[in-house]
């Protein structure tokens, strides 16, 4: 039997960071995995790489006044912590700001990561200054993407393979943690078929063998529950968000399946939070699918009309880019299991932005001629690819027209283009008064006065049936499932807990599966770019911590 100091059960950046920060430490490491090697950093190669730092030199920049109090007002206001069992995710959450603005991106930097100088805001909230959203901008973008995020990490993985302190198992599925005398002891599983499928595929799960590792300590990172539409609807928050939605689009790969989570549970690890996920409303389907039911993020900026499946305007703070669960909980209290943004050919080449590594090639490839294009007269190309192939676009130069397709797309027949049109016309009247009372044309001018959003993310104000800023486009929207925010209950070493508080000897856990840190730092809420750091901090915590 083979064994080793240190078993990470997972290969995302999660399962890399606290693999590698162990090993160096001079700990034998071994890395398993259910997926191929082709696999190799997880959910992060496919994101888009955003960072939350607090009072950054890139904030300073683009003028941001920016503080931790302020960052902690966020977060806070956002969390909404209110549970008995939210003593660590809290602690975890003041752990992670005082790292946000302190030594998060120093550290990063120091390992060769740079990012867009444009901060991006994400998340504004709408609504209370105590409550949910982000003040300031804080979505840092990593030049090179989630690849880029994750570069250091691989190249320090491989660095210790090579001098063999560091050992990648792939294809090797852990069923079981195995314990002796209420301590974990190591870990068995089934061996899976090699399966050359390409990044993000489905692969075979047909066993070839078996396996059990022995080892002082487990560190689980196998991420959280997004590729499992039956567990999701399992753990969906009826009594705050409704009832959930027939039909959902996928915002990770089919691997992205919670196994390891209940495997752990049934070790005596403790999970809470359940309820707690987090899901887009504006998911488009992927015209190219990846793996199944392929769903992609559409970045808005705030201009887009939006409304329900019956073309009721949504209200604030269902605004685009402010209020995630927000607008997922008016939409779920109007039983509509989509929704649609009605804009122009102007707004769509500014404000569209679509998440992910693949469909960002300029910031993944770092290529700065193909990144300038986006300051052009035409949407960037992976934007005209589903305005020209993707299910879920109509373009039309009136508005009738445009409603028709609408119709047509849904199958559905909801839409009246002549209430669509009062609504717009309505919307149009207040762009054109230098006073009004419209909270959205508010928003617009309110982003308008950041350089940021000036520049690159938010158009100028202007009518939607302005023909001169046309073709009117819209789009159908759908709820797309990402991010789990509860998960493994973890003290700020990392270990995980049982039910009665007290850690499991020899367990820890790091990234998605423990909530991002203590089974749930975010809370109710998140303010983005917090996931992938949540990832690196609580990778690190568990490297860091594991058997000292």
């Amino acid at each position: 039997m083979e064994r080793f100091d240190v078993i990470v059960i997972g290969a995302g950046l999660a399962g890399l960071v606290a693999a590698t920060e162990a090993s160096e430490r001079g700990l034998s490491v071994c890395v398993l995995d259910q997926e191929g090697e082709q696999n190799l950093g997880g959910q992060a190669f496919w994101s888009l790489g955003g960072l939350f730092f607090v009072n950054s030199p890139e904030q300073r920049l683009m003028r941001v006044h920016d503080s931790i109090d302020l960052a902690r007002q966020d977060w806070f206001g956002s969390a909404g912590f209110d549970r008995a069992e939210d003593h660590w995710p809290q602690r975890w959450a003041e752990a992670y700001l005082d790292f946000a603005g302190g030594e998060k991106r120093p550290w990063l930097h120091g390992l060769g990561m740079r990012w867009f100088p444009v901060v991006g805001w994400a998340e504004r909230g709408g609504a209370f200054a105590h409550g949910h959203g982000n003040s300031v901008p804080r979505f840092h973008v990593t030049w090179g993407t989630g690849p880029g995020v994750l570069a250091p990490f691989i190249k320090k993985a491989q660095a210790l393979v090579e001098s063999g302190r560091l050992t990648f198992r792939f294809r090797h599925q852990v069923d079981a943690l195995e314990k002796s005398g209420g301590t974990v002891t190591g870990v068995s599983g089934t061996v899976l078929v090699q399966d050359p499928v390409l990044r993000g595929q489905t692969s075979s799960r047909e066993p070839i063998g078996s396996f059990t590792m022995a080892a002082s300590a487990l560190i689980v990172t196998a991420g959280g529950i997004g590729g499992n539409h039956d567990l999701v609807r399992r753990n969906w928050p009826t009594d705050r968000l409704g009832q959930p939605p027939a039909q959902m689009v996928c915002g990770v790969p089919a691997h992205v399946d919670g196994r390891m989570i209940a495997i752990t549970e049934a070790a005596g690890g403790d999970v809470i939070n359940r309820d707690r996920m987090w899901h887009y409303t504006e998911g488009v389907k992927n015209h190219d699918p990846i793996w199944p039911n392929h769903g992609i993020r559409i970045l808005p900026g705030p201009s887009s009309f939006w409304c329900d499946a019956d073309g009721n305007r949504l209200p604030a703070p269902a605004m685009p880019g402010f209020d995630t669960l927000g607008t997922l909980k008016i939409l779920r209290q109007r039983n509509s299991d989509y929704s649609w943004f009605i804009l122009t050919k102007a707004i769509i080449k500014k404000e569209f932005a679509l998440s992910g590594s693949e469909q960002n090639p300029d910031l993944t490839d770092k290529n700065i001629q193909l990144l300038l294009k986006r300051l052009g007269k035409e949407p960037p190309a992976p934007v005209k690819a589903f305005m020209e192939r993707g299910e879920d676009f109509a373009v039309s130069d009136t508005l009738e027209d445009l409603v028709v397709a609408m119709n047509r797309i849904s199958g559905e027949n909801r839409l009246d283009p002549a209430y669509i049109r009062q609504q717009i016309e309505a919307r149009d009247r207040e762009i054109e008064n230098s006073f009004g009372k419209d909270a959205q044309i508010t928003a617009i001018n309110g982003a308008r006065s950041y350089l940021g959003d000036k520049l690159m993310r938010t158009a100028r104000p202007h009518r939607l049936l302005d023909r001169g800023k046309g073709p009117l486009i819209a789009v159908r929207l759908h709820i797309l499932t990402r991010k789990t925010l509860g998960g493994l209950h973890t003290d700020l070493q990392a270990r995980i807990l049982d039910r009665a508080g007290e850690p499991v000897a020899g367990l820890y856990a790091a990234g998605e599966v423990s909530g991002f840190g203590g089974g749930g730092m975010h809370g109710y809420n998140a303010l983005e770019g917090t996931f992938l750091g949540g990832c690196l901090f609580s990778g690190r915590v568990a490297g860091r911590n594991v058997l000292s």
